[in-house]
């Protein structure tokens, strides 16, 4: 017998042995948890997978930001955007007409680009407001072309009174499209169009700036239209173009 060794008592128990067992435990319980949480992990990735999935189902929450009154105004914001799209062609036709070498009036031509750029501006903020609310632009949808300059060749020459009246006119036809779009979706009773986001977007990007342009451009279209009203207007239609030059 080796008289080192530590003699047990038959009947007890090692304290290793409790040792062993401890860390035995404490890895089953880790490897138990481990396992549960991947399980949770799989149904939740699983749930959302399909949730975000076409073929989800009635009910199922679609992984996009579509929601509230968009979803019913959207197409009507697209038209919205053609609209735009077409007036800023319109301008720039009749701005190149103002800055041949025949008509020369610069400052008419300054005008007619600087209302284009700010329609074209208009369009492209519009379009990543309805991507950001889950829309894609859709340059198919039907809208009302705020005026015929293109599609009449003719339209273009226009004298600089008939053209300001015709800018006029287009964005008057803008503001009013673009109040019936807010009366749409401000309507507390409408809860398909309902979108107090929408709306407040049309007040501080559009209709604000749209009244702005209107006012500006009736003034100029009064005023002008009192300059024209004698014998031989040419001398007061270059010093009118003048006076845009520098605006």
């Amino acid at each position: 017998m080796n008289k080192n060794r530590e003699f047990q008592p038959q009947g007890e128990l090692n304290p290793r042995f409790f040792e062993k067992m401890k860390w035995f435990i404490a890895l089953t319980v880790l490897v138990a948890v481990v396992s549960a949480a991947d399980t949770k992990f799989d149904v939740c990735h699983d749930s959302t997978v399909k949730a975000c999935s076409a073929t989800g189902g009635v009910g199922s929450v679609a992984c996009d930001s579509l929601l509230g009154g968009f979803i019913h105004s959207e197409t009507e914001l697209q038209s919205y955007v053609n609209s735009l799209l077409a007036t800023s062609y319109d301008y720039l036709l009749m701005g190149t007409h103002f800055n041949s070498f025949q008509k020369n009036r610069p400052g008419f031509e300054k005008l007619l680009k600087g209302l284009s750029d700010r329609a074209w501006s208009n369009t492209i903020d519009l379009i990543k407001h309805i991507s950001k609310r889950g829309g894609k632009a859709n340059f198919s949808a039907r809208h009302e072309v705020p005026s015929t300059i293109s599609h009449n060749k003719n339209k273009l020459e226009v004298d600089e009174l008939h053209a300001l009246a015709l800018a006029l006119d287009s964005e008057k036809k803008l503001t009013t499209e673009a109040i019936r779009l807010h009366r749409r979706v401000s309507r507390l009773d409408n809860h398909d169009h309902y979108d107090p986001e929408i709306a407040h977007y049309l007040d501080e990007k559009i209709l604000e700036d749209q009244a702005e342009t209107v006012r500006k451009l009736s003034g100029y279209t009064n005023d002008l239209a009192q300059l024209v009203k004698v014998s031989d207007p040419s001398l007061n239609v270059f010093l009118f173009d003048e006076y845009l030059q520098k605006q």
